[in-house]
């Protein structure tokens, strides 16, 4: 069965998830330096044996694009091309960097370790995956 990745797009760094095998459960991977995130993912495409990204759409609360969606789309257009025969789903990530600070803290995690970003990155791109899941 092919795994999904979520991707949390940064300009700096970008947070990665992905799905068991069975596709059940969806786990941090990592966080990867955005100038190595198009090597990072035609590897672990292959490697991990993934079919679909999942990639978080930034949005205001009233749905308006971000200051970030330009950026976000331009990379899905990256993707298209790199991954011509991928499933490239856009999945609404409002709330997720919230929601990852949220559960970091309900988990016990100490707030020495919760101002590093590349946590906050990797479990919002958790969430991304886990929301898209949940909708399929």
């Amino acid at each position: 069965m092919k795994r999904y990745l979520g991707i949390d797009f940064g300009m700096k760094r970008t947070g990665i998830a992905i799905t068991d095998e069975n596709n059940i459960i969806a786990s941090g991977l990592t966080t990867v330096p955005t100038q190595e995130l198009m090597q990072f993912l035609i590897n672990t495409v292959k490697d991990k044996n993934v079919g679909t990204l999942v990639l978080g759409e930034p949005k205001r609360l009233n749905m308006e694009d971000s200051h970030s969606s330009q950026n976000v789309r331009l990379f899905k257009e990256a993707l298209d091309q790199q991954f011509p025969n991928l499933k490239i789903v856009m999945m609404d990530e409002r709330f997720t960097s919230k929601m990852a600070l949220d559960s970091l803290i309900a988990g016990g995690v100490s707030k020495k370790k919760r101002r590093q970003k590349e946590i906050i990155d990797e479990v919002s791109a958790t969430i991304i995956l886990q929301s898209y899941m949940s909708s399929i």
